[in-house]
């Protein structure tokens, strides 16, 4: 019998913007800080709650994990397979 895998998880990608806001986080901490955030994303998409928006464009969510204080815009793409980071406070 084969082995039991869990839940496929989502795959992440950043905005440019986003990506520009990791290359200045330096410090450790915040590092694992954002990383335990992303995994937290990846695991669950719909973890973040929705941010109030017109209804054209993908729902933006926002994850906040008030322990590590960390805050995570980001949307879910329609194939809930990749998770776009749209903005990263750490």
């Amino acid at each position: 019998m084969p082995p039991q895998h869990g839940p496929r998880r989502a795959r992440i990608a950043f905005s440019d913007s986003a990506a520009k806001q990791l290359e200045n986080i330096t410090n450790e901490a915040e590092i694992h800080a954002l990383d335990r955030a992303l995994v937290v994303i990846s695991v669950d998409p719909d973890v973040g709650e929705p941010l109030p928006a017109d209804t054209a464009g993908p729902q933006l969510r926002q994850y906040t994990d008030e322990v590590e204080q960390v805050r995570v815009l980001y949307f879910v793409t329609a194939l809930r397979t990749v998770v776009v980071v749209a903005y990263i406070e750490v």
